[in-house]
């Protein structure tokens, strides 16, 4: 790509599938920074994998792009180094899950972990009403977020209220659940694929299927199948990230920052202008007036003619050409 050149953002959720995972980024020890695709495994928090790949790599800049519930698996991105810098970008990406819902039986926490509260027969439960129900869960809707969650109201985890046996009111949110459909039935065992927003709780979800159903629910298992383009087929279990490492092959396991940030448009600098980049001073490329129009800020990477990514800019669009830096993303000796 020449100086000045756009390069169009991903074209698919499932982009980064056959993508070389070469061009990673190294910190000022030489250690390997960007993403892993982690499978984590029951019983594990996210925390609990963050502090094992911190103890494994010998890296303090660990941490983890959306929480699993100990019980659930599946895609848990781990970000390693600067890649910790640019969690924001990657939160809003959407998610899909294989969940099993059972009907018939509620729980204080919507899911298997909890007390069962009610018990009924949902034979009497036809697929024809199950798949009308569902229908009414797609699309843009407000979820109340559970008593046992980590949202806060008033400074305090709603979780640490429900363990101590009280009801916090809270407010909805607006989540969207792009498609949802059944995948199989077993007997009051539902097995649903889910694509939906963050900030979505599944397990709410499901309890509230068996709501409208009159028979009750709650998740049984959960499984996160993917994190925006990072799918579970890519995916390594913590034992897996070890062998790796002991192997020495670990570094091509990393997808780079460049990749991770693909759904933003890159624009390439020359050497003056990466210099000011470098710096964090705001440049005023020519190429910027290429831009997608936008009535808000429009976020870019920001490249050298090495193809190297420097820093994520915003194209103020109340100033023409202005690029402001937002994140400096490089080392001034790179």
């Amino acid at each position: 790509m020449g100086p000045k050149t756009l390069q169009a953002a991903g074209r698919g959720p499932l982009i980064l599938k056959d993508m070389d995972r070469a061009g990673i980024t190294t910190d000022q020890e030489g250690a390997p920074e960007g993403v892993l695709i982690v499978h984590k495994e029951t019983g594990w928090t996210s925390h609990d994998v963050v502090a094992k790949i911190r103890s494994l790599l010998g890296c303090s800049k660990v941490g983890h792009a959306g929480t699993l519930d100990p019980q659930a698996t599946g895609v848990l991105p781990i970000l390693v180094g600067r890649a910790t810098r640019i969690a924001e970008y990657l939160i809003n990406w959407d998610k899909e899950y294989r969940a099993v819902l059972r009907l018939g039986e509620t729980t204080d926490t919507q899911d298997a972990t909890g007390q069962v509260l009610t018990r009924v027969d949902p034979c009497e439960v036809p697929e024809a009403a199950l798949q009308a129900v569902i229908a009414r869960f797609r699309g843009v809707q407000q979820q109340l977020p559970p008593m046992y969650s980590a949202v806060k109201v008033g400074g305090q985890p709603l979780y640490k209220a429900a363990r101590a046996g009280k009801t916090i009111p809270r407010a909805e949110r607006s989540i969207a659940i792009h498609q949802l459909e059944i995948v199989g039935f077993h007997g009051r065992d539902v097995v649903l694929r889910i694509v939906c927003s963050k900030g979505t709780y599944v397990r709410t979800l499901c309890a509230d299927i068996g709501q409208a159903l009159g028979v009750g629910g709650h998740l049984l298992t959960l499984e996160r199948r993917r994190v925006g383009p990072l799918s579970i087929e890519q995916a390594m279990t913590i034992d897996q990230v070890g062998g790796h490492l002991a192997a020495g092959t670990l570094r091509k396991q990393f997808i780079s920052l460049d990749q991770l940030l693909y759904q933003l448009p890159a624009l390439v600098v020359n050497d003056e202008q990466a210099q000011h980049v470098l710096h964090g001073s705001p440049i005023f490329p020519a190429g910027a007036g290429q831009l997608p129009s936008s009535p808000s800020a429009v976020s870019v990477r920001l490249k050298n003619e090495a193809g190297q990514l420097l820093a994520i800019g915003t194209h103020d669009v109340g100033r023409v050409g202005s690029i402001r830096i937002r994140k400096v993303l490089s080392l001034l000796n790179h």
